[in-house]
């Protein structure tokens, strides 16, 4: 008979694991199955990684299906610096080591020979080093029948569900994270707003008062409303308002949307960062800098974040 737990936040199910929403790089699963004469133990961590990074730790017992172990991995977990363990713990009192009595006697020999060769004597504790010697003590590896690997790879396949629904949990937190975000700066675009038109007034009325301070007495006026138009035109956001917009409103439909699509998120924070950078440049407007700064200081906390989804 075996008994089965699962280390799985309850407010997660198994069935949320397969909706198209974020995941955290970030991992955790642990399955556990007792069988008459041992507990099986399966652990499995994950950090973030730009590629699946797998280290694992097997029992010489299950060490011949390490590649179909890894190809478990593998198909369910993608990316991430990933450490899979399974551990053994054996109930029943059977030592599964063995005094090796050829491999000693034939040691003893060799340190009695040597011993006369060089006319000392044989030490007193000679068979305590003989037993650290290489093959004295013999441990023996019993076979891994069919019946045993598959409850293996059954533990293997639920440590994997609570890894999977631990990832899905932390993916809501950054999802969370992500739409506050992005509603700041969705929040401090519509304030652009307001000191847009303000900045177009106020940028002609100073080329005017410069132009009067040059005390020139007559200057072409069609030629300088040329100009003006040039310049404000090369000052003009709106194209770079409506990407922003753009770009804010992709970022959270792919979020949404779409599964483990980490790496297209952080290339559309990058084009966020470019629109965000150009309205910057072209603000040449005190308080629309100061909401720009504000944008920069709400993407750098997403572009920290981005590099832990899946």
């Amino acid at each position: 008979m075996t008994k089965l737990f699962i280390y799985l936040d309850k407010k997660t199910t198994f069935a949320e694991t397969n909706q198209k929403m974020i995941q955290s790089m970030t991992g955790f699963g642990k399955a556990v199955t007792e069988l008459p004469n041992k507990k099986i133990s399966v652990e499995i961590k994950s950090l973030n990684s730009k590629q699946l990074d797998l280290n694992t730790k097997i029992p010489a017992t299950y060490r011949e299906k390490e590649i179909e172990i890894r190809n478990m991995l593998s198909q369910t977990i993608e990316r991430g610096k990933v450490d899979f363990f399974v551990s053994i713990e054996h109930v029943d009192t059977t030592i599964p080591s063995k005094i090796n009595p050829g491999i000693i006697e034939n040691y003893y020999e060799q340190i009695k020979e040597i011993s006369n060769k060089l006319n000392i004597e044989v030490p007193p504790d000679c068979l305590s080093v003989i037993l650290r010697l290489p093959e004295a003590i013999k441990t023996e590896t019993a076979e891994l029948d069919e019946a045993e690997w598959n409850t293996v790879k059954n533990t293997i396949s639920k440590a994997l569900k609570a890894f999977v629904a631990f990832r899905v949990q932390e993916g809501k937190m950054l999802q969370k994270v992500f739409k506050s975000k992005l509603k700041t700066i969705a929040s401090l675009l519509q304030e652009i707003e307001r000191y847009d038109a303000e900045r177009i007034e106020k940028i002609k009325a100073r080329m005017m008062d410069a132009l009067k301070k040059t005390e020139l007495a007559s200057y072409d006026e069609n030629r300088f409303e040329q100009e003006l138009i040039y310049y404000i035109e090369r000052l003009d956001v709106s194209e770079e308002k409506v990407r922003l917009d753009n770009h804010l409103k992709y970022f959270t439909e792919t979020m949404e949307t779409e599964k483990n699509q980490g790496r297209k998120l952080g290339f559309i924070t990058q084009e966020i960062g470019r629109e965000v950078n150009t309205l910057g440049s072209k603000s040449n407007h005190a308080e629309m800098q100061k909401l720009v700064v504000r944008m920069k200081d709400e993407l750098e906390q997403v572009k920290e974040q981005i590099l832990n989804v899946l």
